[in-house]
């Protein structure tokens, strides 16, 4: 199922190779999700075992992260670009760089983040409203959502972000803290 609008924050994962980038594109929608947005897109080969994989921890650990994959990327790309109602920002080593970026970027409608795994078609570089470099060397696509997420979001109240958790995490200075929703 394609949406014409993404929620407030999702994250597209063009390029996605099941057998290739398996950990990789987990990581990146664990770290879509723990960062802040509010949805990952999985567009490449259909790779259901990515999608359970951040569903299962939305399931264990609340929010109302959601995932999904898309058939056609480059064409619901092209119409999410055409209706204008969302800011499209793709994440490149080719871009501008991102201090300078992210002041220019509007709060005031939903943002879509492109993540490239394969090489990225040049017609993204030109749907985007923003091409935006984290850095101009190569490095983790990982990294660089991390690090654009926190910029662009800011801290945010977790307990608000994540609610409904069967398992949260206590932060502890001398081990691991997990308390598990059956055990309260």
């Amino acid at each position: 199922m394609s949406h014409e609008v993404p929620p407030r924050l999702s994250v597209l994962r063009l390029g996605h190779r099941r057998d290739r980038d398996k950990r990789i594109t987990s990581h990146l929608g664990l770290t879509a999700r723990a960062f802040g947005a509010d949805e990952v897109i999985l567009a490449g080969e259909r790779d259901p075992s990515a999608l359970e994989t951040w569903d299962s921890v939305t399931g264990r650990f609340g929010g109302e992260f959601m995932s999904r994959f898309e058939e056609s990327p480059m064409s619901w790309l092209r119409k999410v670009s055409k209706s204008g109602e969302v800011t499209i920002v793709h994440l490149t080593m080719y871009g501008r760089p991102w201090r300078e970026s992210i002041p220019s970027i509007p709060t005031d409608k939903p943002a879509l983040v492109v993540v490239g795994g394969t090489k990225v078609p040049a017609e993204v570089y030109h749907l985007a409203d923003y091409n935006i470099s984290i850095g101009n060397q190569p490095h983790s696509e990982v990294a660089a959502l991390a690090i654009f997420l926190d910029s662009l979001i800011g801290p945010f109240d977790e307990g608000s972000k994540f609610s409904g958790a069967k398992m949260k995490v206590i932060p502890s200075a001398e081990g691991k803290v997990v308390v598990n929703d059956d055990e309260e």
